[in-house]
């Protein structure tokens, strides 16, 4: 549980670094469809940074909450351009309650139905037809997610409700997605200024997208009036992704799933050493351990989103329950 000051400083310095040098070589190529690949070596940057807003939302960086949350602002609004406030209250809530029907919003997702009772709400015909086949375009519709991510930070700071530090975050917001588009127009023509910004910003939802999509998807959802312990609540509807340290690089931590879930507030580079110690104990309380490979999980995924469509299978026949019924 000990801060990893060094760590973090390098990551966040090294972030700074890293897109001041994009800027620059951005300015530099100038007017070229080379552009395209700098837009998607962008969306890489902006998504390894969001990770490090991840870990300093959940007070993994510093004791003081204040400086976490203050890193937490600069790093989503002021550098990926994502609200903070938005994605606090939501993910929050998502830790309390992981894939627990009517309590985890990441469940809630208006484009894909995780449920079967969510399938069935759609009248048209066609849309029918889309959510019996939603895992097969479950992935290319992350081409949008990063839209749809500035989208929401835009929506919250926009309400009328009084919303805590609202035009520090709208201030970041305005300044980060306000001076990315006045660059790329004022170093590109049009045509390739407007195909700059889309391919940036679908990379970045896809990139993101397909980094959180393996945690919890195809894992068993919990059901509103189910009661699990907070070691099986946040286990059993976890799944961790194998690869050892590069794997650790490409999805920000987030292939400890499980040791995330269960120690929130621990330093990223210390998930690996303590998963061994969560495996015994899961072993000895009799809890099951997931851990697959990345293709393995996104396969999961892709066929969960289709039974789900074709509501073929109980999703709330979690592990617990299923030994409970056999019992």
């Amino acid at each position: 549980m000990r801060r990893r000051y060094g760590y973090y400083w390098s990551k966040l310095v090294g972030a700074v670094l890293v897109l001041s040098g994009w800027v620059a070589g951005f300015v530099w190529i100038g007017d070229s469809w080379w552009q395209l690949a700098s837009a998607a070596a962008l969306a890489v940057i902006m998504t390894q940074v969001a990770f490090l807003g991840h870990d300093a939302a959940h007070r993994q960086m510093f004791k003081s909450g204040r400086w976490n949350d203050w890193i937490s602002l600069i790093v989503a609004n002021l550098l990926v351009g994502l609200s903070y406030g938005w994605w606090q209250s939501k993910h929050t809530r998502h830790h309390a309650n992981p894939n627990k029907d009517g309590a985890d919003p990441d469940l809630a997702l208006s484009a894909v139905a995780f449920t079967p009772e969510r399938a069935t709400r759609h009248r048209s015909r066609l849309l029918r037809w889309l959510v019996a086949h939603q895992g097969w375009y479950f992935f290319p519709l992350l081409l949008l997610e990063g839209l749809s991510l500035h989208a929401d930070g835009i929506r919250r700071v926009a309400r009328r409700q009084k919303i805590e530090l609202r035009w520090v975050e709208a201030t970041f917001l305005l300044v980060r997605l306000g001076g990315l588009t006045a660059l790329v127009f004022w170093v590109l023509p049009p045509e390739k200024a407007i195909a700059v910004l889309a391919v940036q910003l679908a990379v970045f939802g896809f990139y993101m997208g397909s980094s959180f999509a393996p945690n919890h998807i195809g894992m068993p959802l919990v059901s509103p009036n189910l009661k699990l312990d907070f070691l099986r609540r946040q286990v059993l509807v976890s799944r961790n992704i194998s690869g050892g340290p590069m794997m650790s690089i490409f999805m920000g931590g987030l292939n400890y799933q499980i040791e995330h879930h269960l120690f929130p507030s621990m330093a990223r580079p210390h998930l690996r050493k303590v998963q061994p110690l969560v495996v015994a104990h899961c072993a000895a309380e009799g809890v099951p351990y997931t851990q697959t490979s990345l293709w393995e999980a996104y396969g999961t995924v892709v066929g969960y989103l289709n039974t789900v469509g074709l509501k073929g299978r109980d999703p709330f026949l979690c592990p617990l329950v299923a030994q409970r019924r056999a019992l």
